[in-house]
Order: C-alpha cells, then structure tokens, then sequence
C-alpha cells in the first residue's frame, strides 16, 4: 500500500491542484491529510490562489480516497462542506506491524508524543518544516506544509510506500527519507 500525505493546505487551490498532480503521478492508493484544509488561519497571510470552496470541491472529488483529521484551523463548518470525516484529532492505522498515528501535530507532537508502541510512528504537520526522524524509539515524520512552508524549507508532501517516508518538493524531488526498519 503506498500512502500520500499532505498538510495545512489552508485553502490554497493552487498548491492543492500541485499536490494533486503528484498524487496522480505517484500513483497512491490512499491520500492522508494532516489537518488546516480550508482557512488560512489568522497568524498567516491569504495564500495564492485562496478559494476554500474550490478546495472543498476538489478534496470531495477524492473523498474515497482521504484519511484526514483536524487541524487548529479546522472546525466544524469545513466539515460541513466536505464529503468526509475529518474533526478527528487523531487517526491510527496500521501499516507494516506498525502503528501510524496521524495528527496535525498542534497536540501530540515531538514534545507531547502519544502513547506508542517502540518502532510505532507519529506522523503530524502543524509547524510546516519538514522533519524525518527518530526520537527515542519512536519515528516522528512531518511532511511539511503544501502551501506555507516554514524554516526556509520547500513547499512539500509525503509518500510511505514499502517502510520508506520519503518527504519530496511539489516537483517531485525527494529531500529527505527515512526508513521504518529497525
């Protein structure tokens, strides 16, 4: 199962439709978004291309496809607009013998770790700086932000596919991996 992840696209139908294209090209089975879909939140400026209701429409067009949970930038009204569940703070799956907990990383993070299994793996966005790593015996991963990349990284999305996590720029180049084999 290959696995496509993406964060705080805070409304952005420009990034969205990029994030989308290499979601086609990956070839993914399934898209997980990691919360701040529709509205840009007050911290930050309006986004390219700013259309929440075209956002909505294009996520809906997938929503057999998306796993997603809630951002501090979500409520409850995007999920009126949208075709599928996405309030949760947190959703598990298990891939690999392992369990993947997503998060948008505004309440479990690096600092605030859930309760997980050794070699299990948090995967959060929230800050919008790409991260691939090992903490104690916990991977933590963060895609990066689509739309507002922070920490002079790149506008950014993730792909697990055969225990890797390869965080790669909108054009497709990997900048970062990590392996879930211990």
């Amino acid at each position: 199962m290959k696995l496509f992840f993406i964060a705080d696209i805070h409304g952005s139908v420009y990034y969205l439709k990029k994030a989308l294209e290499n979601y086609k090209k990956e070839e993914a089975d399934y898209i997980v978004i990691l919360g701040d879909e529709l509205y840009h939140g007050a911290r930050n400026p309006l986004p390219r291309d700013y259309n929440p209701k075209e956002v909505s429409e294009l996520l809906n067009s997938h929503k057999d496809k998306i796993i997603a949970v809630r951002g501090n930038c979500d409520s409850e009204v995007d999920e009126m607009v949208l075709d599928y569940p996405m309030m949760a703070d947190y959703s598990i799956i298990l891939y690999n013998n392992k369990r993947l907990f997503l998060t948008h990383g505004h309440i479990y993070n690096e600092n605030n770790l859930p309760a997980l299994s050794s070699g299990d793996v948090l995967i959060h966005g929230h800050t919008h700086v790409p991260i691939a790593k090992k903490v104690g015996n916990i991977f933590v991963i963060n895609p990066g932000s689509i739309t507002f990349p922070k920490e002079d990284s790149s506008n950014s999305f993730g792909v697990l596919e055969n225990n890797v996590f390869f965080i790669k720029n909108l054009e497709g180049n990997t900048f970062r991996e990590i392996c879930f084999e211990e």
